[in-house]
């Protein structure tokens, strides 16, 4: 069985000795970029390798971009390489974020052709609720012979995102919370608030009580009628830098709705350019 969305603890225990099943720990602190690697060191699901967000799932930010712009798909497909990723390879990525950040690289594969891939359900968090052991040490994989190319018609840049919006084309999902789309929260982005006629779609309502992802027919519910509205605008995702809109575009995967674009740059880039429309509020 292939797994191209996510996997409970369960059957990823069950998998742990299966030959070309990788997993990657992709936890990360946005206030302490080491934070995440420490944690790692500290004990992680076995056989698993580290995932850094700044230096291994996007690029160096410029003066002009986001956050995390994707990386260069050819170094990228080395590092997959150097942690033993072959064609064939099952892929489980995880964090302590119920996916928000493990998100971000079941999404950079999409990208580059690699289908089975995962995010677990519930991340470490729910592994180790469920009395599954972790490790400290690390394991060095044999070189994988992963090729993939990038498909660069599944994200959009800021240029088209501004074209699209002035012309009513485009319907843009922002992933971060209500609070920091109405500006409510002044302190975690340099300019607070949001794209004007963009929608709140924070991605933590993709979750239960539990951290896990909603049933199927709940996130169908929940993006359904955006995506398939009769308006027929194209969905855009976003959120601060790239990484949680994946969490969105993950949970459309599994409630098998089409995948929608991603807007790479973000909130984080949109206000890097002072002339570009700023809203606050809900609307």
């Amino acid at each position: 069985m292939k797994y191209q969305t996510i996997i409970s603890v369960e059957d990823l225990n069950k998998n742990l000795n299966t030959q070309d099943w990788l997993i990657f720990d992709c936890r990360f602190i946005l206030k302490d970029p080491e934070g995440g690697l420490k944690k790692f060191n500290q004990g992680h699901i076995p056989s698993a390798q580290y995932a850094d967000m700044d230096k291994d799932l996007a690029s160096p930010m410029t003066s002009t971009s986001g956050r995390h712009p994707l990386p260069n798909p050819d170094e990228f497909i080395n590092k997959l390489q150097s942690w033993g990723v072959n064609n064939t390879s099952q892929i489980i990525c995880y964090d302590d974020m119920s996916g928000a950040f493990a998100a971000r690289m079941w999404w950079l594969l999409k990208w580059l052709g690699h289908n089975d891939v995962a995010v677990l359900d519930g991340g470490i968090d729910k592994w180790t609720a469920n009395n599954l052991t972790l490790e400290t040490d690390t394991q060095q994989k044999a070189a994988g012979s992963f090729s993939g190319q990038a498909n660069n018609d599944m994200w959009v840049d800021v240029e088209f995102v501004q074209k699209e919006l002035a012309e009513n084309s485009i319907t843009l999902l922002d992933a971060r919370s209500a609070e920091r789309f109405t500006a409510k929260d002044t302190k975690t982005d340099p300019v607070a608030g949001h794209v004007p006629g963009a929608k709140s779609y924070p991605f933590a309502e993709n979750l239960s009580k539990q951290g896990v992802f909603l049933p199927l027919e709940e996130l169908q519910k929940r993006f359904a009628p955006m995506l398939l509205s009769s308006e027929k605008k194209e969905v855009i995702n976003m959120c601060g830098s790239g990484v949680t809109a994946c969490h969105n575009l993950l949970a459309m995967s599994i409630a098998e709705l089409p995948m929608s674009r991603l807007f790479v740059g973000s909130w984080s880039e949109w206000i890097k350019d002072k002339s570009r429309p700023v809203a606050t509020g809900d609307a």
